[in-house]
């Protein structure tokens, strides 16, 4: 059977559950069902095509699912893995859009019966409003896509993934161990959203500081408009690797305080010009 015609089931109809649907059903894929708690999204996406059918009911689709993706919270992850592993049929693929993988791969990996094969995976891509009003196809589009494999893990499910990835518009699309993603997306992810929060809130309130921002501070600041309820989860998951993330830039930036402090101009010097060449390193890969 064509990956095409089999069913897929999206747990989760958020930003990143909502476009995987989206992504999915453009892209040619006739059954993409959902479950979501909101009967009003649910009802949404029926209407606009995104989905073919859709239920509050995990039990309405579990079993005729070939292909479950987990889109919910991190902490809600295991309930609903244990819920798909008592439905879903031998031979069916799990996977799931988690932005930490050890322990919640660990953790989903226990309640999933052998007979069902699970590979976790994480889209770098989102936005930071919350809800299927925010989804687009569009959000997925050349963003890098991790697959993080675990023992378990099938060259069959892994390549069921990629082409998942593939075909909804996903551009670099690497493999990483689960303790290797979480120590890289402590660097890439959650330290630049700690930064953002952190430079907001260290303004003065009632400063009139809107009166004057530049491209600069917006640039920076983006992300500090956060999904508490899902970034205090990914912060406290991944804690180990983001405090030495946290430790290492507060090392740079204290090399750059002490020169200013000391008025030493060619340290300055030195590490403006390391940044601007590491940053158009990465970027340009």
């Amino acid at each position: 059977m064509d990956i095409k015609d089999k069913n897929i089931l999206i747990v989760g109809l958020g930003v990143v559950g909502g476009s995987y649907a989206m992504a999915l059903t453009a892209a040619g894929y006739k059954n993409v069902y959902a479950v979501n708690r909101s009967e009003a999204s649910l009802k949404k996406a029926v209407q606009a095509g995104i989905v073919k059918g859709g239920s509050v009911n995990i039990e309405d689709f579990a079993a005729k699912a070939d292909i479950a993706v987990i889109a919910v919270y991190p902490t809600g992850a295991e309930e609903c893995a244990r819920k798909l592993g008592a439905l879903m049929k031998k031979g069916s693929l799990v996977t799931d859009v988690l932005g930490i993988k050890r322990y919640y791969s660990e953790k989903i990996s226990a309640v999933l019966p052998d007979y069902i094969d699970y590979v976790p995976a994480h889209p770098m891509a989102g936005r930071e409003k919350r809800g299927l009003d925010y989804a687009s196809a569009d959000v997925l589009k050349g963003a890098n896509f991790i697959i993080t494999p675990i023992t378990r893990s099938t060259p069959g499910g892994i390549d069921a993934v990629k082409t998942l990835a593939c075909d909804m518009g996903f551009g670099k699309i690497r493999t990483l161990t689960p303790e290797e993603h979480d120590r890289v997306i402590a660097y890439t992810s959650q330290l630049p959203h700690a930064l953002a929060v952190s430079l907001i809130n260290s303004d003065e309130e009632d400063s009139g500081t809107g009166d004057f921002i530049g491209d600069s501070f917006r640039d920076l600041t983006r992300i500090a408009e956060i999904n508490a309820d899902l970034w205090q989860e990914l912060f406290i998951g991944n804690g180990e690797n983001l405090i030495a993330a946290i430790d290492m830039f507060t090392a740079q930036l204290s090399a750059i305080r002490k020169a200013v402090e000391e008025k030493d101009r060619e340290s300055l010097v030195k590490q403006f010009e390391k940044s601007s060449a590491r940053r158009h390193s990465l970027i340009k890969k």
